[in-house]
């Protein structure tokens, strides 16, 4: 599959989410052609899994962010369907607890981190501290001292999760982070799907329209923290998600090929290891 460069940010002069398309196809001829890429992609990525698991050195941050309706869940759902649940973990964060608020506002997010071999999935993420915190000024909430809460203190967030995020990769964990790009027009379509039928009616809330009434903000703000954020050591994806097919196949692409650059391969054995192996397939055959 092609053109996922053109998708991925690092380190943009500028940027603004209003520039990149929400209904994108890429090179690909229908919906059907890429279920069956996303089938290989998931086979690929099983593979690839069992490999991380067995070397246990890497570990794998997948992030998830995305306005109301973009498919998030269906997202991992789909793209991660082939992965062992043992070496798998899925987080969503919510509004913080008492006990989280009580902490610095990465801890929740420190605390779900995967193990080496494991893959983890924030589906939304400690971002949600520079975005929902800073649409519905939540500060205030946080029990920060006074001084604190200064005119800086966005860019600061923005660096000290640049700085957690170096940390983290320096330590041999590697982030991908998504941002799934959905039109407002696409949104509404979803919403409306969600009132008119009633076996979608559970995944409407009015809190959804509410949120919708901040479309812009929203985007202002995403577009400040992926212009921050996109580093070398963990770059942002643009993913256009008008089309959730594509979408998926989009995300399964680049999580695949990221994970084959870290040249995952099986333990090898040592001599004696193996000397050791041939006597205990004698002593099974000789039972």
């Amino acid at each position: 599959m092609n053109g996922i460069e053109k998708h991925t940010i690092i380190q943009p002069v500028s940027f603004n989410l209003a520039d990149y398309k929400t209904n994108e196809k890429g090179d690909i001829d229908s919906k059907k052609d890429a279920k069956k890429l996303l089938k290989d992609n998931v086979k690929r990525m099983t593979m690839l899994q069992s490999k991380l698991y067995a070397q246990d050195k890497h570990g794998i941050l997948v992030i998830f962010q995305a306005m109301d309706t973009a498919g998030k869940d269906g997202a991992i759902r789909h793209v991660m369907s082939g992965l062992n649940p043992q070496g798998t973990h899925v987080q969503s964060f919510k509004v913080p607890s008492a006990e989280e608020l009580d902490h610095d506002y990465l801890w929740r997010a420190a605390k779900n981190l995967p193990e080496r071999g494991n893959i983890g999935i924030f589906n939304r993420s400690y971002y949600e501290e520079v975005l929902v915190v800073k649409v519905h000024n939540l500060l205030k909430y946080q029990k920060l001292p006074k001084k604190l809460i200064t005119e800086n203190i966005w860019e600061q967030r923005y660096q000290q999760i640049n700085n957690f995020e170096k940390y983290l990769t320096e330590n041999g964990f590697t982030i991908l982070k998504f941002f799934l790009h959905i039109s407002k027009e696409e949104q509404k379509n979803r919403l409306l799907a969600r009132i008119d039928d009633p076996h979608k009616n559970w995944k409407f809330s009015e809190g959804d329209i509410k949120e919708r009434g901040n479309w812009e903000n929203y985007q202002q703000c995403y577009s400040e923290a992926i212009a921050a954020t996109a580093t070398p050591n963990a770059p942002w994806h643009v993913i256009p998600s008008d089309h959730k097919w594509f979408a998926r196949l989009l995300i399964s692409e680049v999580i695949c090929q990221r994970l084959e650059s870290l040249n995952l391969e099986y333990p090898k054995l040592s001599p004696e290891s193996l000397d050791g192996l041939e006597d205990c397939r004698k002593q099974l055959l000789n039972e």
